[in-house]
Parts: C-alpha cells; sequence; structure tokens
C-alpha cells in the first residue's frame, strides 16, 4: 500500500505541473484589449497595432472592445473587474491615474485594481497657432497673451481633463497668464476651429495636429517633450523655447487586473516590448505621431505616481473638476 503522504505528495506535484502547463500555454484562447475610448483615437488605433502584432506573434487573436464614457473610467472599470487571468487587458494613457482627481469618485483604483505592464509609446503636446497669429515662437505668443484683448485671452484644447487641458493649465499658472480654456468634443473638432481661425491658439496632442502643421495650415511653436519629436524636427522643445521643465506627454501603456500570475504579466512585458522593437511596429506608431518607451512594470507604475502627483496639483490649483 503507497503511504498516505506519498499520495499527497504525489497530488501535489499533479497539481502544480498542470498549473504550470496552463499557464506556460497561455494564450490558449482569444484575448481581450479594452479601449475605453471611442474607435480612432490614439488608444485604439496603438492597441490596434498591438492586437495585430500579439495575435501573430502568439497564436491566438488578441481583438480590440471599446468601451468608451466617463473619460475612460468605465472601460477601466470594466477592465479592473475583470477576471485576472490574462484574458482581459486594458490600454490607456495616464488619465488612468489623473481621473481620480477630476472626478469625484472612480471604479477602480489605479494603484490597488491594476497592474501597469508597460508603456507602449508616448506622444507630446504642440503649441499650434493659426498662420496669421504674429508669433513665431512662444516667447512672442506669451507676449501677446500678455498685452490683453479678446482674439489672444484663450486657448482651445479637446476636453476638460485632457492632457492637452491639464498642459494648458500649467502652462498658464506657470507662466501667471490670464486665459481662458476652451475645450472641444475631441481634438478633431478643436484643430478644424484653429485651422479655421475661429480659436487661433491650442494646446494639442500631435496626433490631430501633425498633418495641418506639415501642410503649413498651422504653425507649431513648441512641443512639450524633453527632445524635439522626429516628425517636427524644426519645432523647438519647451526648454528651447525658454520654458524648461515644462513638459507634458500622453503616454499610452498595457494595463491588466490586480491579480493576473506574474508569469502572465512577464508574458505580456516581454512580447511587448519585442515587438516595439521591430521597424514596422516603430513605423506605425511614428505615422500616428508616437515614439515607443516599452518600459518596465516598475518603471511604468513610478511613471504613474508621479503623474499622478503632478497632474493632480494642476488639477487642483486650476480647479478643474467633471461631475
Amino acid at each position: 500500500m503507497v503511504p498516505l503522504r506519498l499520495v499527497a505528495l504525489i497530488a501535489a506535484s499533479l497539481l502544480l505541473t498542470g498549473s504550470a502547463g496552463a499557464q506556460d500555454a497561455y494564450p490558449n484562447k482569444p484575448v481581450r484589449m479594452i479601449v475605453p475610448f471611442p474607435p480612432g483615437g490614439p488608444a485604439d488605433l496603438i492597441a490596434r497595432v498591438m492586437a495585430q502584432k500579439l495575435s501573430e506573434d502568439l497564436g491566438k487573436q488578441f481583438y480590440i472592445e471599446n468601451h468608451a464614457g466617463a473619460g475612460g473610467n468605465l472601460g477601466v472599470g470594466l477592465g479592473a473587474r475583470a477576471p485576472a487571468d490574462g484574458y482581459s487587458l486594458i490600454v490607456n494613457s495616464q488619465a488612468t491615474v489623473t481621473n481620480r482627481s477630476l472626478y469625484k469618485s472612480l471604479p477602480y483604483d489605479p494603484f490597488k485594481d491594476l497592474i501597469a505592464v508597460t508603456r507602449i509609446a508616448t506622444t507630446p503636446n504642440v503649441v499650434v497657432v493659426h498662420p496669421t497669429v504674429p508669433a513665431n515662437t512662444m516667447k512672442e505668443l506669451v507676449e501677446l497673451m500678455r498685452a490683453g484683448g479678446d482674439r489672444y485671452n484663450g486657448y482651445a484644447h479637446p476636453g476638460l481633463g485632457t492632457p492637452s487641458n491639464l498642459y494648458g493649465e500649467f502652462f498658464r499658472m506657470k507662466q501667471d497668464l490670464n486665459l481662458t480654456s476652451i475645450p472641444f468634443g475631441g481634438g478633431g473638432p478643436m484643430i478644424q476651429s484653429v485651422v479655421a481661425g475661429h480659436t487661433p491658439v491650442a494646446f494639442s496632442s500631435l496626433p490631430p495636429a501633425t498633418a495641418h502643421i506639415q501642410a503649413g495650415r498651422l504653425r507649431a511653436l513648441a512641443v512639450t517633450a524633453d527632445k524635439r519629436h522626429e516628425s517636427l524636427p524644426d519645432v523647438p522643445t519647451m526648454a528651447e523655447a525658454g520654458y524648461p521643465g515644462q513638459t507634458g506627454e500622453t503616454p499610452i501603456g498595457i494595463f491588466v487586473p490586480a491579480g493576473t500570475p506574474a508569469a502572465i504579466v512577464d508574458l505580456l512585458h516581454r512580447k511587448v516590448v519585442q515587438l516595439i522593437a521591430t521597424p514596422d511596429v516603430k513605423q506605425k506608431l511614428a505615422n500616428i505621431g508616437f515614439a515607443p518607451v516599452a518600459d518596465t512594470p516598475a518603471e511604468f507604475t513610478a511613471f504613474l505616481k508621479a503623474e499622478d502627483e503632478k497632474w493632480g496639483k494642476v488639477i487642483r490649483d486650476a480647479g478643474i473638476k467633471i461631475e
């Protein structure tokens, strides 16, 4: 007769082996990538690039589900409550954390309910003006704003709480400017208003503005990054324009629900980093105004904590609230 202790050891060994085999087989069914915004925005475009490449690389379909609403909170909350098995990913910006300063409550805790896997890519904001604006530098634009007058006493942005709006308020307060925030329902309508000359100054993310800048329909005065963007090599950074220490970018990253097995998090991180390094993905990201990042989960988490502190202060000081 086999001793009971030996039977127990054999059973435990089989369980562990089966668990490891199942985990090694990940993914063994389709994986959804939740984008908490409508189709066509930066998070959606980047998610679709990664979904295609992950499907090809891992042999199972990675597919997009758009769950828009409440500034991204609806979709992120849905993802945070999903089973922590690696089959529900979330693709979002730093709004994942900064929204808790904008909204009275969130359906998730960004640091307790989610694991930050990696920043896929990032894009700066850009300050753009209509070609008729008599300013070719940020210094000249600030002088126009300080001079008063109705035409240059406001700035357009894609919507309350967006990274462009937060950066606009950050710059306004840093320079002690009397500027009115002019929100639009997205980057497309905002840029069209600037191109038409209705709102001659805007703080914008790069993707909706780049083609208009390159075609001469808008003049770019500065990008809010640490270095110049390859799609606009002649446009200075804020530091080069005379305003050091005033950066602000929009990163897009991958999150999974807290409790997702470390082996799955590691696999997703490793595969995404490998894919981001390929020339094809780099070019696809560049085409929509983004530069690759591919940091570690620890680095991404540290970045998010710094963003939460920085932009939370801006939101409180500017009195921005979204009900």
